[in-house]
C-alpha cells in the first residue's frame, strides 16, 4: 500500500508543480524554463520516493518496468496506474482551483498553459493541457510522443538497473524527462505520460479529442523501449557470463 500511497503523491506533484509551472510561470520562463521545471520535479521526486516505489508517477514507465522486470507483476502494474491516475486528477484539481482563485480575482494575472482555437469551436485549453499547437499535426505528435517516450522510458530502465550508476539514475532521469519536454512542448505540450495528460483533460474538455495520441504514442513507445532494453541488456549479461 505505501508504494501506491507513493505513486499518488508523486503524479500528483508532478502534475501540480510541473503543469504549475506552465500555468503560473510560463509566460515568464517560457519553453525551456517549464522543460526544466518538469526535469527538476522528476528529480527531487526520484531521491524522494525512488526507494518506495521506484518512482514511476507514469503509466508508459510502469509498463516498461512491467515488461522488463519479473518482479514487477500484473497486480502492481494496475495498482500503479490507479494512484497515478488518481494522483494525476487530484493534482490537476489543485491547480485549477489556483488558477480559478486568480480569474476571479482583478483579472490581470498573466497565466500560461493557454492553447487557443482548439478544435472546430475554436475554444480555449487551459492547464498546459497536451493538445496540438498551433501547425502541428496528428501525424507529427504521434510520431513525438512515441519516439520521446521511447527515449525517455529507455533511459529510466537503463539508469535503474544494474548496469546502470544507482547514485546517479534521479539526475539521469530528470535531465530526460526536461530534455523532452523541451523538445515536445511546441508539438503537444509535451505528454510521454498518459497520467500527466488525464488529470488536466479533467478540467479543459477540449483535451478530449487529442487524448488518444497521448495514450497511444506513450505506450507504443514504451514497448519499444523495453524490448530493446531487453535485448541490449541480455547481450550485456551473456557477455559477462562468457569472461
Amino acid at each position: 500500500m505505501k508504494k501506491y500511497l507513493a505513486e499518488f503523491l508523486g503524479t500528483m506533484f508532478l502534475v501540480l508543480l510541473a503543469c504549475g509551472s506552465a500555468v503560473l510561470a510560463g509566460p515568464s520562463i517560457g519553453v525551456l524554463g517549464i522543460g526544466l521545471c518538469f526535469g527538476l520535479v522528476l528529480l527531487a521526486l526520484c531521491y524522494t520516493i525512488g526507494g518506495i516505489s521506484g518512482c514511476h508517477v507514469n503509466p508508459a514507465v510502469s509498463l516498461g518496468v512491467y515488461l522488463t522486470d519479473k518482479s514487477f507483476s500484473a497486480r502492481d502494474l494496475c495498482g500503479y496506474v490507479v494512484a497515478q491516475l488518481l494522483g494525476a486528477a487530484v493534482g490537476a484539481a489543485f491547480l485549477w482551483w489556483l488558477m480559478d482563485f486568480g480569474l476571479f480575482g482583478a483579472g490581470i494575472y498573466k497565466f500560461g498553459g493557454i492553447t487557443e482555437g482548439i478544435g472546430f469551436t475554436g475554444e480555449v485549453s487551459y492547464l498546459a493541457t497536451n493538445v496540438l499547437q498551433p501547425g502541428a499535426t496528428w501525424q507529427m505528435a504521434l510520431l513525438s510522443e512515441i519516439l520521446l517516450t521511447f527515449f525517455f522510458v529507455f533511459v529510466v530502465l537503463g539508469a535503474t538497473s544494474k548496469f546502470g550508476k544507482a547514485s546517479a539514475a534521479g539526475a539521469a532521469i530528470g535531465l530526460a524527462l526536461g530534455l523532452v519536454n523541451i523538445i515536445g512542448i511546441p508539438v503537444d505540450n509535451c505528454s510521454v505520460n498518459p497520467a500527466r495528460s488525464f488529470g488536466p483533460a479533467l478540467f479543459a474538455p477540449n483535451a478530449w479529442p487529442d487524448f488518444w495520441i497521448m495514450v497511444v504514442g506513450p505506450l507504443v513507445g514504451s514497448v519499444l523501449a523495453a524490448v530493446s532494453w531487453s535485448g541490449i541488456s541480455a547481450s550485456r549479461r551473456r557477455a559477462q557470463e562468457e569472461l
